[in-house]
């Protein structure tokens, strides 16, 4: 695998330290979506083409995907925001458990093996602990396609029986609109012999990236972003050279870091169809945005409280929650923040209360009653959204906050500390220190 240099996994012990109260000012330029990036990079394994996908954010989980990818025999290549992927001679279709453990979306990669090499063998995927993250829908789709599909000792095996060992297309109804599921069949069907349609399909911006990037392969996709989703095969796709669309919940962060320190900030680029939720919520809490073609400009003062829950798309997004019950812990009033998708995504709530947050949690129900000011505290992210709730909450507290946890806040944010400074904040990355 040939690569340009890339971010170095945070070693642990390594934190932030953040001198808060400073209003922010100016632009924050958003990376391309990691979430999207993924995938896309799993749907080289369709084809023996070259792939060529720019505007891949710098991050330890694409460095992960890479790893992953090259391990299966695809040749990897970054240069600057570009990476060119071959999969031409594909070695095998068991990526190995030491790799696929710390990443969940090495999962991706059984549908476009299963669907181009008749068979798969991916060891049960790992991440976050944010909760269980099934792969029942993934599989119940794959089993409709035609395979046989086993799980033993925590490996997921699917093989195509027959001598074409082709999948054959069906009809999928999810029970729940999964992305990941939605990605893995849509992969999957695009190489299939007939038509699939997959109902009650995920809506997220993501898969209508994929739909797009399939497209521009030779697949037939039709009903991207709608809950039915019809896939037509084809023998063969070939390569393509696209660009990964803005990374939303990157964006929808920047915005919150300019609500929690009452900035005026230009955010970009960023669609504001991605962000609609969003968007929403914070017009309602007192912010001002303004879409002015490539971005968004956000202007805050006073912020009021807010209740929000955690829908699929279009609904507000979980992995903005966290960050958002950031801002309304400083917000006038008292807020309640339902978070349906994820069980263990409430973590960050214990932290925030060091700060000097007034939160109270029942089941997955937390009432945040809005303080004047938080308090700079050292604090631990749990998980990758948790980790930017910190950061935010350090941007607004008085005081100084040590953020711990940067293993996790790496793996979705490119130099997230860099791009505050430049508009204004005060945030050092300092070294592991002995205990």
């Amino acid at each position: 695998m040939t690569v340009s240099p890339m971010p170095v996994k945070a070693i642990a012990g390594t934190r932030l330290e953040i001198s808060g109260g400073r209003r922010l000012d100016g632009e924050l330029r958003v990376s391309g979506a990691k979430n999207s990036a993924l995938v896309l990079m799993a749907a080289c394994l369709l084809t023996e083409d070259g792939l060529r996908l720019s505007n891949v954010p710098p991050l330890t989980d694409i460095t992960a995907m890479g790893e992953i990818l090259a391990a299966l025999g695809v040749r990897v290549q970054r240069g600057g925001d570009a990476i060119v992927l071959h999969g031409d001679h594909i070695t095998t279709a068991a990526p190995p458990y030491e790799l696929v453990n710390s990443l969940r979306a090495s999962f991706f990669c059984i549908g476009p093996l299963l669907a181009r090499m008749g068979m798969a063998q991916v060891p049960l995927p790992g991440g976050c602990q944010i909760g269980t993250r099934p792969v029942v829908e993934h599989v119940k789709g794959l089993k409709a396609l035609g395979a046989q599909v086993t799980i033993e000792h925590g490996v997921v095996t699917a093989v195509v029986p027959g001598r074409q060992r082709r999948l054959t297309g069906g009809h999928i109804h999810l029970d729940c609109p999964s992305v990941g599921a939605t990605e893995t069949l849509m992969m999957a069907a695009a190489l299939a012999d007939g038509e699939t349609v997959i109902d009650n399909a995920a809506q997220e911006p993501e898969v209508i990236d994929l739909a797009r990037l399939l497209l521009a392969m030779g697949a037939k996709v039709r009903g991207a972003g709608t809950p039915t989703i019809t896939i037509v095969g084809v023998e063969r796709l070939h390569g393509a050279d696209y660009a990964v669309i803005p990374d939303r919940i990157e964006a929808g962060t920047f915005l919150l870091a300019g609500a929690i320190t009452r900035s005026r900030l230009r955010v970009f680029p960023a669609l504001p169809e991605h962000l609609g939720a969003v968007i929403t919520k914070l017009e309602e809490a007192g912010c001002l945005i303004e879409a002015d073609g490539q971005g968004l400009i956000l202007t805050a003062s006073k912020v009021r409280a807010v209740d929000l829950r955690t829908q699929p798309f279009p609904g507000f997004p979980t992995d903005l929650q966290a960050p958002f019950m950031a801002l309304l812990a400083t917000a006038e009033g008292t807020s309640m923040v339902v978070e349906n998708i994820f069980e263990n995504r409430l973590q960050h709530v214990a932290e925030l209360q060091r700060m000097g947050a007034d939160i109270r949690m029942q089941g997955n129900t937390a009432c945040v009653e809005g303080v004047a000011r938080l308090s700079g505290a050292p604090v631990h992210g749990t998980d990758l959204r948790a980790s930017a709730a910190m950061v935010l909450a350090g941007l607004a507290a008085d005081g100084i906050t040590t953020v711990r946890g940067l293993e996790y806040l790496d793996r979705g944010y490119a130099d997230l500390e860099g791009k505050l400074n430049a508009a204004g904040a005060s945030i050092r990355r300092l070294p592991s220190v002995a205990a």
